[in-house]
């Protein structure tokens, strides 16, 4: 990537002390740093759009490192000065301190799981030879690194239980590196991979070796910005170096192209599942590892749907995938045959959405999203109903994994207010057993969750799903909290968080909307939040809004939006449009210049889903909503405290640099206008993943004692 420093910029901040910093007129009016500004224009098809900040898109320059520490001496005098901020902080502690456990898988001798005991910065993974013995450690991610930042990110055991790779997430950055321990002795072997991204580990059936997908090693310094393109799939052999690993699949032609790998349960292909940026539409390849020397060939190609490997029996593939059905259904298709009319439909599309299918024995575990809630059915192998599967409540499912042959399952249950708990199926019997329920430092009692629907600008009607404490009174004067994403097929289910229930257990009400671009009802929900109906998302949301304060669940001045991501776009978008509709607001890692996110890392791949400042037909629609392009002085925003960190690889920090930096500046010539625009920079974290838990309980104390401060 080209380097962005700007040698001749000089930051009046970087020299100025902690002091200057202060708070001035009032309890919320800001003396921010000063932001350099320069004279840069781009032209967009005969469109002239300046871009002052450019110069904080080199996240790892000088200037940029000065203006960091300077922001967050800024946000930290103000953030430690709340009187609601330790008290928060406490009561976080609290609610987090609960023993929790992650579905244990059985491979050969052992029983794999993780566990944390409450407040442990990461969940140690254990082997235990039942599920009732007693257990030892296999693998301690806290032994990586003093800070505990090094995160376990991921983990493949080989199909005889004896070895197992795992991957590791150095200070929150998507990029992966590889190892392998001997699950017996707890010892590592030599082996190392490095620069994998976006990719999983499948093993070969014999234990000699795995595959994976990787990018070449990226320029020095570029690491965290670079353009991540052209990867490549590899066969790693047990005792090799890396650089000896053997080529498998790549398209140089096509350096957009991904592929994430599978091996069938009975060893025989090599299933290479081929995504093209974050479309759902993929294309399918096999290799017959039976075969030496045997060619990858295509088995689905087109990119015309969506096509999930499920399971394979012999020469039979199953998939989930909305080809010619937009909710999904399950197919088999046949190895060695390109033509679709050789397909079969094994379980058909329904009113509700197929998110995945699992196969024991002869029965397929198929799981369903109903109005955002789970619900699991069993069907025969040809596709035949069985039954539903019982379930303990109204929530999010997930789990069913395991070999064909396996006796036994497990899946993970939890909703706003119920702790996540394991479940063994006896598959034999089909009968469900609680494995490990949470015990925790509240009464679920206390909390009530209820699902209600608003309706859109267009007559789109709109999931909310709202919890708050049972003895909360609609009189409009409670602080409220509204989540939402609204994007990349991907669906906003309930589930447990310490930090969700630190905010209800304050008097504060919690609402998520269902929004547009989501997968919640499918193909066709997630289409009408795309590219040029955008606009959609932002629309739904600026009507969940109006729905909370119509109810009397609160007000205008007591409301903030809160999102990550994509839904920090949200966020920055609909703040913009409505400013006058909320109180506070907490843009989240969002993808904030909609004109120049596709020139960092991954973010070419989101191209697919909000058009791109290359394509001469989307310009006047990113321009329309682009969080940074829309911020008007004169105007004055809710309270914000955007959020973002040093190491994200996925949404690069200068999007949130650039639009804090425009904000203050918007903000600072507003009058009569005392609401904070800060920044908090997380440092050694990334996008969220892997985050110590140390550093989510700050974060969260931060950003609850910021909005019950501002929604006063």
């Amino acid at each position: 990537m080209k380097n962005l420093r700007l040698a001749l910029i000089i930051l009046a901040c970087a020299s100025t002390s902690a002091s200057s910093f202060a708070q001035t007129d009032g309890p919320n009016s800001m003396a921010y740093p000063d932001t350099a500004t320069v004279d840069t224009t781009d032209d967009y098809f005969g469109r002239k759009v300046a871009d002052p900040y450019r110069w904080l898109e080199d996240t790892e320059s000088a200037e940029t490192a000065a203006w960091i520490e300077a922001q967050n001496k800024v946000t930290q005098s103000y953030l430690q000065s709340l009187p609601q901020r330790e008290p928060m902080r406490k009561r976080l502690e609290k609610f987090w301190n609960y023993e929790r456990y992650d579905l244990p898988i059985k491979k050969g001798d052992f029983y794999l799981y993780s566990h944390n005991d409450g407040l442990q910065d990461q969940s140690i993974l254990y082997k235990a030879e039942s599920l009732d013995a007693d257990r030892q450690v296999l693998i301690d991610p806290m032994t990586f690194s003093k800070d505990g930042t090094v995160a376990l990110a991921g983990t493949a055991t080989s199909d005889d239980g004896k070895l197992m790779a795992y991957g590791l997430a150095d200070g929150g950055s998507d990029w992966r590196t590889w190892k392998v321990r001997d699950v017996a002795t707890g010892k590592d072997l030599p082996d190392v991979v490095e620069w994998v991204k976006f990719s999983g580990i499948a093993w070969k059936p014999d234990g000699s070796g795995f595959f994976y997908g990787r990018y070449d090693a990226p320029v020095e310094g570029a690491e965290l910005t670079g353009t991540n393109e052209n990867q490549k799939l590899y066969f790693h052999k047990l005792g090799d170096l890396q650089s000896k690993d053997t080529l498998v699949f790549a398209r140089p032609d096509q350096p957009k192209w991904g592929f994430s790998p599978e091996v069938t349960d009975d060893g025989r292909y090599l299933v290479i599942q081929n995504w093209r940026g974050t479309e759902p539409q993929s294309q399918v390849f096999i290799k017959n590892l039976r075969q030496e020397g045997s060619p990858v060939i295509p088995l689905i190609t087109g990119f015309d749907a969506d096509f999930v490997w499920a399971a394979s029996i012999g020469d039979t593939h199953y998939f989930v995938t909305d080809h010619e059905a937009p909710k999904r259904r399950l197919i088999a298709v046949p190895a060695g045959e390109e033509n679709r009319d050789a397909w079969k439909e094994v379980i058909a599309e329904t009113s509700d959405v197929l998110e995945s299918a699992s196969l024991f024995g002869e029965t397929f575990y198929a799981s369903y999203l109903k109005d955002a809630r789970g619900r699991v059915n069993r069907h025969t192998i040809d596709g035949s109903m069985i039954d539903e599967l019982p379930l303990p409540g109204v929530g999010t499912v997930g789990g069913f994994t395991g070999r064909q042959s396996a006796e036994e399952t497990f899946f993970s249950f939890t909703n706003y207010v119920t702790p996540t708990s394991i479940y063994r199926v006896d598959l034999k019997d089909g009968s469900v057993s609680l494995w490990r329920q949470p015990e925790v430092a509240f009464d679920v009692a206390d909390y009530v969750t209820e699902q209600l629907f608003c309706v859109s600008k267009d007559g789109t009607k709109i999931p909310i799903i709202v919890t708050r404490r049972a003895d909360t009174t609609l009189d409009g004067t409670n602080p409220t909290m509204l989540y939402g994403y609204g994007g990349f097929n991907i669906s906003i289910t309930p589930g447990f968080s310490p930090a969700t229930v630190g905010w209800v257990d304050a008097g504060g009400v919690y609402a998520v909307a269902n929004l547009r671009g989501g997968g919640e009802y499918g193909r066709q929900w997630h289409e009408a939040g795309m590219k040029l109906k955008k606009q959609n998302v932002f629309d739904d949301c600026i009507a969940a809004a109006e729905f909370l304060i119509e109810k009397k669940y609160t007000t205008g001045s007591r409301l903030s939006l809160s999102g990550r991501s994509n839904g920090g776009l949200l966020v920055g978008a609909v703040t913009t449009q409505r400013p006058d509709l909320f109180g506070a607001c907490l843009p989240q890692v969002g993808v904030m210049d909609m004109l120049r996110y596709h020139k960092f890392t991954i973010g070419w791949a989101w191209a697919s889903e909000f058009g791109s400042s290359d394509e001469e037909d989307q310009i006047d629609n990113l321009l329309s909503y682009s969080p940074l392009h829309n911020i008007k002085p004169g105007v004055c925003y809710p309270a914000t405290l955007v959020t973002t960190a040093d190491r994200d690889d996925r949404v690069v920090p200068g999007h949130s640099f650039k639009y804090a930096a425009a904000l203050q500046a918007a903000q600072g010539k507003t009058s009569n206008c005392k609401r904070p625009t800060l920044i908090r920079i997380e440092t050694r974290a990334g996008h969220g993943a892997g985050t110590p838990v140390s550093k989510q309980i700050e974060e969260y104390a931060d950003k609850w004692a910021f909005l019950l401060e501002n929604l006063k």
